[in-house]
């Protein structure tokens, strides 16, 4: 049986390679290049004043690194959040954007004309009508028939189109 002094010393011997090793994880982590990183967070700002209903371009923009630890969520963080948007409201240069802040582009506004379309089946009605509101692309909306001064509702499509639903 081996001595008391020799145990000791293999307990210490296996302590300083337990500690030895753990060194070694540690450096690892902060030596190698994608190990100890965050993510690197960004934030879209304007460069310039942005009035409420502009559209947004990278041009009038800058993504920047964020500084500030206490930053609540919310914010615009790259230019493909922005990218065919408008501003419901005045964003600052140098503020942050907030995704709240903006909305899509609107496919149809109140007041102008667009094509109104039903379609059941293999029928299919046409008519002209006018919006009663502004309205982005898969909005539902209520329209006027210029024609008979009936007013429906519909779902706006992409090409400014109005289709209009079944009561």
């Amino acid at each position: 049986m081996p001595s008391k002094d020799t145990r000791l010393s293999k307990a210490g011997r296996a302590h300083e390679a337990l500690k030895l090793a753990a060194g070694v994880v540690l450096a690892a982590a902060f030596l190698s290049p994608s190990a100890g990183y965050a993510e690197r967070l960004t934030a879209v700002i304007p460069t310039q004043t942005i009035y409420p209903g502009e559209a947004i371009d990278a041009s009038r923009v800058e993504v920047v690194d964020v500084t500030n630890p206490d930053l609540a969520d919310g914010y615009v963080k790259s230019l493909g959040e922005i990218e065919g948007k408008v501003t419901k409201r005045t964003l600052l240069p140098g503020r942050v954007i907030l995704a709240s802040a903006l909305r899509e582009q609107y496919a149809v506004e109140r007041g102008s004309t667009v094509r109104l379309v039903f379609s059941s089946g293999g029928l299919t009605i046409s008519a002209v009508g006018s919006p009663l509101q502004d309205a982005a692309v898969g909005e539902l909306i209520r329209a006027r028939n210029v024609d008979s001064g009936v007013i429906v509702s519909g779902t706006v499509m992409a090409d400014g189109t109005i289709h209009v639903v079944a009561k």
